[in-house]
């Protein structure tokens, strides 16, 4: 079964958001989707390209003082359709999460209780580095965009990203207590 190319949908949607350039939608992706949508640098172009191709944008090309020419891209009426009949399927699968930590765990009676130990303490920090992130995204939003149409789909978003995140660090705190646990035995 082929693969769906779900970046067209999140490039339409970035078109409905006022992204309409193929540099501020990778700030905007840098900034928030690559949080949970991972979109390449090099697939935001050809992307365009095929959303045009098939009419679901138009590109409209301005001149620039010593620079080059700026696309700008709008979603097209179809354009809106395709985003909002994909909108409106069902999520089919749940995602499956690729996690060196428990690849590393699920094998770890092959080393020392304490490296364990510690590969959990650093990754607990990255959580916290990560939720740190979250909540602060979150406070800009707040502060900066809170009269934005989809700024209250934004906060929902980061609210998963924060919730997991919150549930992961305390799998952590649990997952320490047992390894303590079993190197008493």
């Amino acid at each position: 079964m082929a693969q769906k190319n779900y970046t067209q949908y999140a490039l339409l949607g970035l078109l409905t958001t006022g992204y309409h350039t193929g540099y501020t939608m990778k700030q905007m992706i840098d900034g928030s989707l690559n949080h949970f949508w991972k979109i390449s640098y090099g697939q935001i172009y050809p992307t365009l390209k095929l959303l045009v191709d098939k009419g679901y944008a138009e590109v409209s090309v301005a001149s620039q003082q010593g620079k080059p020419d700026k696309k700008e891209y709008f979603i097209t009426t179809s354009g809106e359709a395709y985003l909002k009949q994909w909108l409106e399927q069902p999520v089919h699968e749940l995602p499956i999460e690729k996690n060196e930590l428990l690849l590393k765990l699920f094998f770890s009676r092959q080393q020392d209780h304490s490296t364990t130990i510690t590969q959990i303490e650093i990754y607990y920090e990255k959580l916290v580095e990560r939720c740190d992130t979250y909540e602060g995204i979150k406070k800009m939003i707040l502060a900066e965009s809170c009269q934005h149409k989809d700024a209250p789909f934004w906060i929902i978003t980061l609210d998963y990203g924060i919730s997991t995140t919150q549930a992961a660090m305390e799998w952590c705190i649990k997952t320490k207590e047992t390894l303590h646990s079993l190197k008493e035995e």
